[in-house]
């Protein structure tokens, strides 16, 4: 049986590692990946171990092995060098049983190879075939989103809130805006779980925090670069505050589905549409100041959005389009 051995940083996977992957497995029986995952890197190597796992799934002779390293005992360098070689082949050794070839993308893996007495084999060491780098991918994800390998795509999607009181458009326009982006969203849960605004108990608010949560996560890999997202735990927190005078606390997983990459806050300029549902415009108004003051408190960035329907989605594009240019 002839073992294989690929390793790299996988931070993030992308299109190039999976080719490199495959092209191991082309030439190997059994496959070794080792994840290398340093302290000083932002991205949890067991996230990276589990996009490896979720790539090539049902597949016993893969063997995905994650080394995480403090970078004051290893060189954390991907420099082509026989002394650095030499210390990480050491290293390797004691991680993986005895291999018969190494494939790598990078030129070192001729001094290794030499280190662990094996073959090696060099795959598209120009990046023609797959002209991207992972520092490339961490610096502006959107702009290189093709080169992400699918499962790890989830982890880039930029999350956007549509906030506000009642009756400022926010269903309406998360909906036009991710069909004008064709992506996926999340529509408020409340309407789920009680009718009317009047009858919310606190347990209610729990119930709605937690199945918004759950939809974040669930259509989180649909979504394309974007998800926009009806309304946030802030809000639901707000609604605590200002119908019990009482905070809200929930799980420390729903705090972190709500971390949103940029807010759109709905003034309460819009006209005053009683559905039935609703507090009255009094109310609603008084509401309005209780969410802009947990925004502030917040300190997250946001966008006002004002004025008649049309005038709200064209500032809404605008601020999403400024956001983009960015990412």
């Amino acid at each position: 049986m002839k073992k294989g051995l690929v390793l790299g940083k996988f931070y993030p996977l992308h299109t190039g590692h999976l080719a490199l992957i495959n092209h191991a497995l082309w030439l190997c029986d059994e496959l070794y990946i080792l994840i290398c995952a340093s302290n000083k890197e932002t991205i949890p190597g067991a996230i990276r171990l589990q996009w490896i796992k979720d790539s090539f799934p049902n597949q016993p002779f893969i063997k995905p092995i994650l080394f995480e390293y403090n970078e004051a005992d290893l060189p954390n360098t991907s420099v082509s060098d026989e002394g650095v070689s030499k210390v990480w082949s050491e290293v390797i050794a004691t991680l993986v049983p005895p291999i018969d070839v190494f494939v790598a993308s990078e030129p070192y893996a001729v001094f290794v190879a030499a280190h662990l007495h094996c073959a090696y084999e060099l795959f598209d060491v120009p990046r023609e075939q797959y002209p991207i780098a992972a520092s490339d991918i961490r610096k502006q994800p959107l702009q290189h989103w093709g080169f992400i390998a699918p499962v790890a795509r989830s982890y880039f999607t930029k999350k956007i809130c549509l906030y506000g009181t009642e009756s400022t458009g926010k269903s309406t326009l998360t909906q036009l805006l991710a069909e004008h982006y064709q992506t996926a969203y999340v529509p408020e849960m409340a309407r789920e779980v009680i009718e009317h605004t009047d009858e919310v108990q606190p347990a209610h608010l729990q119930e709605i925090a937690t199945l918004h949560a759950y939809t974040i996560v669930e259509k989180l890999p649909t979504a394309h670069k974007l998800l926009f997202i009806d309304t946030d735990v802030n809000i639901t927190r707000s609604y605590s505050e200002f119908l019990f005078q009482q905070p809200l606390q929930v799980a420390h997983w729903i705090t972190a589905a709500n971390k949103m990459d940029l807010y759109l806050f709905l003034e309460n300029d819009a006209p005053y549409i009683q559905d039935g549902t609703r507090l009255d415009r009094e109310r609603r108004d008084a509401l309005h100041l209780f969410h802009e003051q947990q925004l502030l408190a917040s300190q997250v960035p946001f966008v006002r959005i004002s004025g008649t329907w049309d005038e709200r989605l064209q500032q809404a594009i605008t601020a999403v389009d400024a956001f983009l240019s960015t990412q």
